[in-house]
């Protein structure tokens, strides 16, 4: 695990807009460069560790892109960059400060399970979308 090869996208697994969010970016990442793990899960813990991230964090999605942590919209607008289509030109919004960002990341994400609903358990995935999330083997 030391040397990453991919992106990695952890997320709240239980959340029904981050499991829908990991979707949206499977069908968009072509290059298949982006691996995803459940915060929830052995190795997600294992990245929380790893990056001196609080093990009971689920405030944000994080996004893991050349050895670098990002979290809340900064995650979300540089996971826009490897993404086809147009989702990359998001990547603009970044001149925005985190500061006003934020807020409305938090927002949403604080009302998440409210608006979207919530699993009762991570989100397991078919075999074959298997070699896209993080496992002991990856």
């Amino acid at each position: 695990m030391p040397n990453q090869p991919h992106k990695i996208l952890l997320f709240d697994g239980v959340c029904n807009l981050c499991n829908n969010t990991v979707l949206f970016v499977i069908k968009r990442d072509r290059k298949k460069q982006i691996r995803f793990g459940a915060i929830q899960s052995q190795e997600g813990n294992k990245l929380l560790q790893k990056f001196g991230i609080d093990q009971q964090y689920l405030g944000s999605l994080i996004f893991i892109d050349e050895g670098k942590v990002y979290l809340k919209s900064s995650g979300a607008l540089r996971l826009s960059k490897y993404l086809s289509g147009l989702w990359p030109l998001l990547y603009a919004l970044m001149v925005i400060p985190a500061f006003i960002r934020n807020p409305i990341y938090d927002f949403v994400a604080a009302n998440r399970y409210k608006w979207f609903g919530k699993k009762e358990v991570c989100m397991i995935p078919t075999p074959e979308l298997k070699s896209l999330f993080l496992n002991d083997e990856n």
